[in-house]
């Protein structure tokens, strides 16, 4: 008898004896060969299809839909394939990647509108995207509904916060106010992987369990932040200053989670950080 097997998309750290390993695992579980003439495949090879919310342009010609590559590296460093969503991306390509998605990660950026919340327009609000909140919002629900595990970061927490009926404090300087600089201006383009202040973790939270601590050095590159919370979140993480810096979702059967600061700029030197996109991959890869 010979076997075929389906090992996928070859990537340099995958090596045969893997594979075999697994096809040998797959057996013990299942019991039994394949049939003669059927294929054996090792779906768990298949790295996980995780989408990508991009960033903008506003008021700036020509338009540009974007994302950092600290994203798509961290995604990619933790074993899953980024699929980059622009806000330009019509409803039926939409829909057809949404079917092929594991996970989905939503990314910094602008702010999200304040109408959205029953607000108006502080002053100091930019960059607001119609198109964006509008696909990251509907990203947002469509992964709730699904079960489908989701990441959020920076805007991505205040999206998903938003999306669930929640409001922001559209200026923390502004009101509630802070002595800490969440905005870290003097670092802006320039180190983005230095901490600048340190958050709290709720023990006994997903987002401890992940993370593996209690107490983590972050780095900070917002002026917004989570006012009232929304519908089903538990606010695990908080700033020197009270300042909401995690959140997870109180259903432990569904993977979602958000992040005030910027773990994609930490990967490199930081555990906590690679943990983050660790377990959204591997949650993806056991939801596909």
């Amino acid at each position: 008898m010979t076997w075929v097997v389906e090992v996928g998309v070859w990537a340099g750290a995958v090596c045969w004896e893997l594979a075999e390993s697994r096809l040998m695992a797959a057996i013990i579980l299942v019991g039994e060969p394949p049939a003669k003439g059927r294929r054996a495949t090792l779906g768990a090879m298949n790295p996980p299809l995780i989408g990508v919310s991009t960033s903008v342009t506003v008021a700036k010609y020509p338009e540009r839909a974007y994302v950092n590559a600290a994203y798509l590296n961290a995604v990619q460093q933790a074993g899953g394939v980024p699929v980059p969503l622009p806000p330009q991306l019509e409803l039926p390509g939409r829909a057809e990647l949404l079917k092929r998605l594991h996970g989905v990660l939503l990314t910094g950026g602008g702010d999200v509108d304040p109408a959205r919340f029953g607000e108006p327009t502080h002053p100091t609000t930019a960059d607001i995207s119609a198109a964006r909140d509008g696909l990251e919002i509907e990203l947002t629900r469509w992964a709730m509904d699904k079960h489908v595990p989701l990441l959020a970061i920076c805007r991505g927490l205040q999206v998903l916060n938003v999306a669930l009926g929640g409001s922001l404090h559209q200026d923390i300087s502004s009101g509630p106010g802070s002595p800490l600089d969440h905005s870290q201006a003097a670092l802006q383009g320039n180190a983005r992987s230095m901490t600048t202040h340190q958050v709290k973790v709720q023990g006994g939270s997903r987002l401890a369990g992940i993370l593996g601590a209690l107490e983590v050095d972050v780095n900070s590159f917002h002026h917004q932040a989570i006012s009232r919370l929304g519908r089903g979140l538990k606010d695990v993480a908080w700033a020197p200053d009270l300042i909401i810096e995690g959140v997870e979702l109180g259903d432990n059967a569904q993977f979602v989670v958000g992040v005030q600061w910027h773990p994609e700029e930490l990967v490199g030197h930081d555990r906590t950080a690679r943990n983050l996109f660790a377990a959204l991959v591997e949650r993806a890869r056991a939801s596909a």
